[in-house]
């Protein structure tokens, strides 16, 4: 495996996954241990463009960032590894589940109306059944965490998902990286394919994301973006 952080932030993985079972059948063990307001007025005028149009407005951030990515492995529940305060979470499918280390972003999401909960509250909560989810998300996550954190997380979660399903993993190039506060380490297409190969997912495709890959070293937003799959 390439080489390891010296002190990566904190890993979203639970500590001690429990055995779960599905309705109607006996235990199932994940097949590896984890480490760790509407408007009531009526709309006022609309008013005319005080300056021009932006050229290239669709390099704004979207309200609900990486839902396209999610797309292209099919609608359907997202297990959200890392939501954050749950803005891509809120663009998922019913159903969806955020999970993250951080309580005060669990909370937020929670007064959202999300579904969202700690790692470790996570393994006591009625979602943590093996297949219940039909893709997985890691986004902007990755990076923080050395090789064996990484693989933990990974073979932590991946149960969760039904077999066949899809795994988007999404991590900063250079702008992004640079800009980030706590930037770790970076992560590109081969560091992201030994990751997803080594989890046992078949990588389907890589691709630069929103533009191509040479914006990486400009452009803040542009990310790396592997998309996978469990086995079926």
């Amino acid at each position: 495996m390439p080489g390891r952080t010296g002190s990566p932030a904190a890993p979203v993985v639970p500590s001690a996954p429990a055995a779960r079972s599905a309705p109607g059948a006996g235990p199932v063990t994940p097949p590896a241990p984890a480490p760790e307001a509407v408007r009531t007025a009526a709309a006022p005028p609309a008013r005319a463009r005080s300056g021009p149009r932006p050229l290239l407005p669709w390099l704004r951030p979207p309200r609900a960032p990486y839902r396209r990515q999610l797309r292209r492995i099919g609608s359907g529940r997202v297990l959200d590894i890392g939501c954050g305060s749950g803005d891509t979470l809120a663009g998922c499918a019913p159903g969806s589940v955020g999970v993250d280390h951080d309580p005060h972003s669990v909370d937020i999401c929670r007064a959202r109306g999300l579904t969202a909960y700690t790692a470790d509250a996570f393994l006591a909560s009625p979602h943590a059944r093996p297949g219940a989810f039909d893709a997985l998300l890691s986004a902007q996550v990755l990076q923080h965490l050395d090789d064996e954190q990484v693989e933990g997380l990974l073979r932590a979660y991946l149960p969760y998902v039904r077999p066949g399903g899809g795994v988007v993993l999404i991590t900063p190039q250079e702008a992004g990286h640079r800009s980030a506060q706590a930037p770790g380490r970076f992560t590109d297409f081969a560091l992201l394919r030994v990751f997803a190969e080594s989890a046992g997912l078949s990588v389907r495709r890589t691709y630069s994301c929103p533009l191509p890959r040479p914006a990486g070293r400009l452009l803040d937003a542009n990310a790396f973006v592997l998309v996978g799959q469990v086995p079926a």
